[in-house]
């Protein structure tokens, strides 16, 4: 009886740890089936992902991967995401969800294709930066890149985007650089405040202001 007291103690003082211990493990997992997921849900005729070798569970090993960046090097947790100019191609997969602690994805110089994903910022709250320039993305640019609050640069220029602007990116207070340039997009230009660096020419059908005749 005592021997049994003894445990069931025990068992409650380290549940607490036991508990942070399979939490901090569930983070570290779902930035590995991120890569997987992405990796997986990819064209890519250069070899170039072909260092994401998810045999090794070893301690930071997704840190090893070509294009990754982590938070620390010893644990496998994403920060940054740069696959520019690879000759990769698809569509933007729902994988990115398990990436949520990134604040950097550049996919730049690609053969991305398809609409930008309506739910980017929910997978990914924390971005700073995204970079989806010189792809083929289609179809017009979602109202809610304008809950990702912490943006600070959005690359959409050189691609096959069409509508108008979403007023909701011109709300984002942290934005400083931005370029929508050389796509099909149509209708006035939102009042953006705070821009040091903005790009919006190659759009036949843009224009500036409620005044400005646009065509």
């Amino acid at each position: 009886m005592v021997e049994s007291t003894i445990f069931w103690l025990l068992f409650l003082s380290f549940s607490p740890l036991l508990h942070n211990v399979t939490a901090a493990a569930a983070v570290v997992e779902d930035d590995i089936r991120c890569l997987r997921g992405l990796k997986d849900s990819l064209t890519d005729p250069n070899g170039n992902l072909n260092s994401w070798n998810f045999l090794n569970y070893s301690m930071g090993f997704i840190c090893k991967f070509i294009g990754v960046d982590c938070w620390n090097d010893s644990e496998n947790r994403v920060i940054g995401l740069t696959l520019a100019s690879m000759d990769l191609s698809g569509q933007l997969p729902d994988a990115f969800k398990y990436c949520s602690s990134m604040i950097t994805l550049d996919l730049s110089g690609n053969s991305f294709y398809g609409p930008i994903p309506s739910e980017i910022c929910s997978w990914v709250p924390f971005l700073v930066s995204l970079d989806l320039s010189n792809n083929s993305f289609s179809g017009s640019i979602p109202a809610e890149l304008g809950n990702c609050t912490y943006l600070n640069k959005l690359m959409l220029n050189n691609n096959k985007l069409s509508g108008n602007i979403p007023p909701e990116i011109s709300r984002l207070t942290r934005l400083k650089v931005l370029s929508l340039a050389n796509n099909n997009l149509s209708g006035s230009i939102p009042p953006f405040s705070g821009l040091s660096d903005f790009e919006f020419g190659g759009n036949r059908h843009l224009c500036r202001g409620p005044l400005t005749k646009c065509g």
